[in-house]
Formats: C-alpha cells, sequence, structure tokens
C-alpha cells in the first residue's frame, strides 16, 4: 500500500515578477531534480516551456512540476502571476494541500498576493507565505514583515530570520542570531500560537515554559489547517538564499494528504447540494478531479487531474461528470513542464495528466461508481471577464473554424467568455484585461496559424430592471397548413445584484400544458439572454408565469417560445429598464510625487481613490473604484502624467446603473441597429 505520509502538494502563488518560477527551479535543483537552475531571461527554465512565455517571460500558464526529498515525492504547481491569468492559476488550490504565496520583498503586498491568500483561505488550504529577493538592495524587511501581518492577521509568524547571507531557523532552534528581531521572541510566539490549539499542550506550556518543536507536530498540522498559524519564510531564490530551509519546511512541517483539509466535495446542486466525505485511501472507489485543461497537438486533450480518493490506474475504465458511458485511461503520465512521465498509477494526494479523453472538461469528476455521477468540487470563485473584443478571421468564410478553435481556447481557461452578438452578428471574447485578450490572439496566430482582425474593446453591459411589471403575448399564425398558437401572461421583478435570473412556473388549471412549460422558459431566457432595450444580457430579474393559453391542434413548442420572448419583451419595457455598467478595482502603482494627478485622473473619469499605502520607497499603491468604460486608455493617460512610471491592475468590483446620458446613447444606438 502506498504511503500517503511520504507525498506533498504545493502551489506558489503570488504576483508576476515575484520570483515564482525562479523559486521553483531552486527547489528542482535542491532536490536533485535538474542539474542546473534554469533562466527566464535564456527562457531555459522548466515550467516557462511555452514560446510565448519564453518571450514575454511570464508565466500564462500553470505548469506541473516533481521532484523527490529525504524519501519524499513532492508535487509542485508553478502558477501565472498576472491577474490577468487567474483562471489558471487560482485552479491549482483544489489540487495541493499547501499554497505557498510568493512577495517580493522590494514590491511588498500586491493584488495576486491577496487575491491567493483570500482564496486559499475560503478553499481551507495550509498558507505558507515566502518572502523572496531578501538580497535585493534598498529593502525594508521588519517593515514588510509587519506590513503581511496587518493585511492578512497576526497569525503570519516568521517561521526563519534573515541572517549574514542566510536565514536562521525559529522554530526548532530557541536562540541564535539574526539581521533583525530576536530568534528567541520569534520562538516563543510560534510556540506560543501552535500551543494554543491543544489545551494540554498549554497547560504543558505554562508550567514548563517550552516544549520542543520535535514534539508539536500534531497541534502544528491543526493550526495550519485552520489557518491560526501562517508561516513566513525567507528567501533569495536567484542565489539560492533560504532554498535548503524552504525543503526541510516542505519535509518537517507542512502536511500530507492524510493531514490536511478534506476536499469539499458535494452530491448534486444549488439547494439539494449535501457535501459528501472523501475518504484519502487507495483502496476506495476512484474519486478525481480535473482542474485544469491544456490542449496538445500530439496528445489532444489534456486534463490535469488531482486524486482524491482511490488508485487511478492505466487502462482504466472511468466515468466523466455525469456521462453515463465509461472511457478508458489510455495514456496517464506525470509532467515536469513539458516533458511527458508515463506513470501506471496515481494514489490519493497525486496529481497527473490524463490525455486523449474528448469528454474531459474542466471542472469534471472522474470516478468509477456510477453511483457518483452527480458528485462535484464546491464552485470555485473566480474573477469575471469584463474586457471584450470582436474578433473576425481575416479570410472570409472561417468565420467557423474561428469559432471552433476559440471554443478549445476558452475550454482552457474558466476567466474567458466566448458568445455571439444577437446584436451585430459578431464573435466577441471577454477576458480579464487587454493582457489576457493579447495572449488570446498571439495563441491563435502562433499555435493554431489564424490571422484574425479585431475591433476596440467592448464593453459587458448588462440590463436589469427597477420595478415590477406585466406582459403578455399572443402568438398566433396561420399558413395554410398546421396553424401556430401560444398564448403566455407572466410577470417580472427586480433581484439583487448577482441573482441572475430566476423563472417561476405559477400556471394552475393546465391553461398551459405541462409538457410546454419547457418552451416558455426557453422563451425567458432567449430574451434575457439577447436583451431588450440595448441588446446586452438581462439579468438579475425574476419572471413568474401565471397563465396563458393553447390550442390542442395548434399549439407547438415553437409558438410558446416566441409568445414567452415577446412577453418578455414587453414587460421590460414597462419595468424601468436600466443598464449596468461593470465598476473595477483599480490598484495604480504610481510615483509619490503624480498620486495627485493620477487620483485627480480618477475623479474626472467618474472614479474614485479608495485609499493609499506605501510601495516600493518613493512609490505608493493607489486604490480606487471607476467604471470599466472609463479606463479605456487609462495606461496612455497615466504614461503622460507620469512619464510612463506608473503601472495598473484591475478586477471587478460589481455592476451599478449607468448614468441616464449614457443609458440613452447605448439605448439609441441599438434602435439604429435593429432598424439597419
Amino acid at each position: 500500500m502506498a504511503d500517503l505520509t511520504r507525498l506533498r502538494t504545493l502551489a506558489l502563488l503570488g504576483p508576476a515578477g515575484s520570483g515564482k518560477t525562479t523559486l521553483a527551479e531552486s527547489l528542482l535543483l535542491a532536490a536533485g531534480a535538474i542539474p542546473q537552475a534554469g533562466s527566464i531571461e535564456k527562457g531555459t527554465t522548466v515550467s516557462d516551456f511555452d514560446p510565448i512565455e519564453k518571450r514575454m517571460q511570464h508565466s500564462l500558464a500553470s505548469s506541473l512540476l516533481h521532484f523527490e526529498h529525504a524519501g519524499l515525492r513532492v508535487h509542485l504547481i508553478d502558477t501565472p502571476g498576472a491577474p490577468d491569468f487567474s483562471g489558471h492559476a487560482l485552479p491549482a488550490l483544489e489540487a495541493v494541500e499547501t499554497a505557498i504565496v510568493v512577495i517580493d520583498a522590494q514590491r511588498g503586498i500586491e493584488l495576486m498576493a491577496q487575491r491567493a491568500m483570500d482564496t486559499a483561505a475560503e478553499r481551507l488550504r495550509d498558507r505558507v507565505i515566502v518572502i523572496n529577493k531578501i538580497d535585493a538592495p534598498g529593502i525594508d524587511l521588519p517593515g514588510l514583515l509587519e506590513q503581511i501581518r496587518e493585511t492578512f492577521g497576526r497569525e503570519c509568524l516568521p517561521l526563519n530570520l534573515p541572517k549574514a547571507g542566510g536565514v536562521q531557523d525559529c522554530f526548532f532552534a530557541s536562540s541564535g542570531a539574526s539581521d533583525f528581531g530576536s530568534v528567541a521572541d520569534a520562538h516563543r510566539a510560534l510556540v506560543e500560537q501552535v500551543v494554543e490549539v491543544d489545551p494540554e499542550f498549554v497547560e504543558r506550556y505554562l508550567n514548563e515554559g517550552d516544549v520542543p518543536a520535535s514534539e508539536l507536530h500534531v497541534p502544528l498540522e491543526q493550526a495550519l489547517r485552520e489557518g491560526h498559524l501562517v508561516p513566513v519564510l525567507f528567501t533569495a531564490a536567484k542565489s539560492g538564499v533560504g532554498v535548503p530551509e524552504l525543503l526541510a519546511c516542505i519535509e518537517k512541517l507542512l502536511p500530507n494528504p492524510l493531514e490536511a483539509n478534506p476536499p469539499v466535495f458535494q452530491r448534486s446542486e444549488g439547494e439539494d447540494s449535501v457535501p459528501v466525505d472523501v475518504s484519502i485511501d487507495p483502496e476506495a472507489h476512484v474519486l478525481a478531479h480535473v482542474f485544469a485543461q491544456r490542449s496538445d497537438p500530439f496528445l489532444g486533450k489534456l486534463g490535469f487531474v488531482r486524486v482524491h480518493q482511490g488508485t487511478l490506474r492505466r487502462n482504466m475504465q472511468l466515468y466523466v461528470g455525469h456521462a453515463r458511458k465509461p472511457v478508458r485511461v489510455a495514456h496517464l503520465f506525470a509532467l515536469q513542464g513539458k516533458t511527458q512521465v508515463p506513470i501506471e498509477e496515481a494514489v490519493p494526494g497525486e496529481i497527473c495528466v490524463v490525455a486523449k479523453l474528448d469528454e474531459l472538461h474542466l471542472d469534471a469528476v472522474l470516478h468509477d461508481a456510477a453511483e457518483d455521477a452527480h458528485l462535484h468540487l464546491a464552485p470555485l470563485k473566480l474573477p469575471e471577464p469584463v474586457h471584450g473584443l470582436a474578433i473576425a478571421p481575416t479570410r472570409h468564410g472561417d468565420e467557423q473554424r474561428l469559432w471552433d478553435v476559440l471554443h478549445r481556447l476558452v475550454e482552457e481557461d474558466p476567466c474567458l467568455k466566448l458568445e455571439q452578438s444577437a446584436q451585430t452578428g459578431q464573435t466577441l471574447v471577454y477576458g480579464l484585461g487587454d493582457l489576457h485578450l493579447r495572449v488570446l490572439i498571439e495563441r491563435l496566430r502562433e499555435a493554431y496559424k489564424f490571422e484574425v482582425q479585431t475591433e476596440p474593446p467592448r464593453i459587458a453591459y448588462r440590463e436589469t430592471i427597477s420595478a415590477t411589471a406585466e406582459g403578455h403575448h399572443r402568438h398566433k399564425k396561420q399558413t395554410g397548413g398546421a396553424g401556430q398558437f401560444g398564448e403566455v401572461f407572466l410577470r417580472i421583478e427586480p433581484l439583487p445584484r448577482g441573482a441572475g435570473l430566476q423563472f417561476v412556473d405559477a400556471v394552475k388549471g393546465g391553461v398551459i400544458p405541462g409538457s410546454l412549460i419547457p418552451a416558455v422558459e426557453k422563451g425567458v431566457h432567449e430574451a434575457c439572454a439577447h436583451g431588450v432595450i440595448a441588446g446586452y444580457p438581462l439579468v438579475d430579474i425574476k419572471v413568474t408565469v401565471y397563465d396563458g393559453k393553447y390550442h390542442s391542434v395548434d399549439s407547438k413548442e415553437v409558438a410558446f417560445v416566441s409568445a414567452a420572448r415577446k412577453a418578455v419583451q414587453a414587460a421590460v419595457r414597462e419595468a424601468k429598464p436600466v443598464i449596468l455598467e461593470p465598476i473595477v478595482q483599480v490598484e495604480v502603482l504610481a510615483p509619490e510625487a503624480h498620486v495627485g494627478d493620477v487620483s485627480g485622473d480618477l475623479a474626472s473619469h467618474r472614479g474614485q481613490v479608495t485609499g493609499t499605502r506605501a510601495a516600493l520607497p518613493g512609490q505608493l499603491r493607489i486604490q480606487g473604484l471607476a467604471p470599466l468604460a472609463e479606463l479605456a486608455s487609462f495606461q496612455t493617460r497615466l504614461n503622460a502624467l507620469t512619464s510612463g512610471q506608473a503601472s495598473y491592475t484591475l478586477s471587478l468590483s460589481h455592476y451599478e446603473p449607468v448614468p441616464p446620458n449614457l443609458q440613452a446613447q447605448l439605448v439609441a444606438g441599438f434602435t439604429r441597429q435593429e432598424e439597419e
């Protein structure tokens, strides 16, 4: 039987440029998995193997790595750090026990560090913070450590401290020298934090004054599971400083699959969902989760899989999600960057890759028992794509092929969205930002040899209502043969932001047969998808169908689809419709001298500053809220205001109504296009 106590799974998360890939290289080197560390500048790292990654010198997708150390098998996921690629980074948390959040000692806490820490806490992952680049000039490590504790909680405690070109352990050692702070005080704080979770250890500590760290493994694991302790370690990955100590931490302190919080599996959906206990047992029936997906020109669809229960074996018959027919897992391997390492099996806690299965899709659960068809992990909260581009092939007639290729790329990234504009017939792709969409276009050109033309970003506006109203439509058509008849009465009501669309069947007395209610619902969904006043999706409404009429001969599904669609349209026009626009959180890194200019620019574009905090010496992080529509040329404006010294990141905050003048413009534009 496999020894699960010898397994460790880790994800490296944090902002771009913090040194995650370099740290991964240093870990592989220190463990003897590679003969020498690769270089990002030279494009020789194990994890950044994609040509676009090499050119941009940034990770754009998660990479799987593994190594052996001190009898352990360690699975490591190197994730991208740009906020635009959150859809690749955050799902890695579904596959690991521990999130290692890397923070650049020079740049301090950035958006992706905050996002990674929050998501890891929500998913009940153990968290470790690594402060990297401690050998950089002009850094304030004591100040950064305090900032980390203020931001993420007082439970963030240093496991080691910098010491004259190296690091000094503070957990197993109770004394020693360090560049700042007291090792004895750090040791005491760690021990006190750990023993707090166990009354017996508290009593022993109070009586004896200390408890040897070697005896604290069980309460330590509990403290990590409960988020009662978040260890902080120091490294300089490029030179290898602190890397052996990080390896020792992985070996001695971080959890194996049996010690971490179990995955949160659920059976069924919505209100009917119930939690399901998972057994971390190699002999149980198989439960494995597809947390990432990639296309390979030779192997087709690749599913990155974390095994949670049972043993996944090559040539095994497995069901994919709700599928009723099992498929054979003919290709099973581990990945070391792009290198495929064939394996025969994977036990709970291991990460592997399944290839050449068209049935695979993101978030699917692989299982070998038909009764597990409706099992799934609790949904992961990801940023919503709000940056849009209209994309068209340069060669006429390639529209379908373009749609197929885009669909394949969107399947790999949960933060990309593809739709066909009902208003213009254009193919629209939505992503998390300009970089996100730019990389998509480059992939089309380089991987698929597909030349496209694009139009300016389209804002993901939404429509909703602000009042209750009723709608009615009778669809009647006589064409010489059998006619079409359907009549629908419905009521619409506004719902809170983010509630989506609710459909309620309140028909009594069989005035609309039960067999035709799905057609009514389809018509409602069609109306909402295409919008009413400006061609944008209609959200946050409740539609109640309460009456209607049918004809025993002429009533058909198509008639009720049409009647419901037009009844919704009629009701919306009477329900004080409003257009919603995306409001984004803006974080600008700018020189202190230009903070007033940047704040003024945001204010003049319907934005507001919500706070500032120190970043690099001489620079501040400005946080604010602004309509996405006002930020189309924001980088250009920043360059002009700061002589090119400022940068920014965006993430969706919420939706709110547009000003009346803008709504009038959007409605008028839609009317003109309809008339055309």
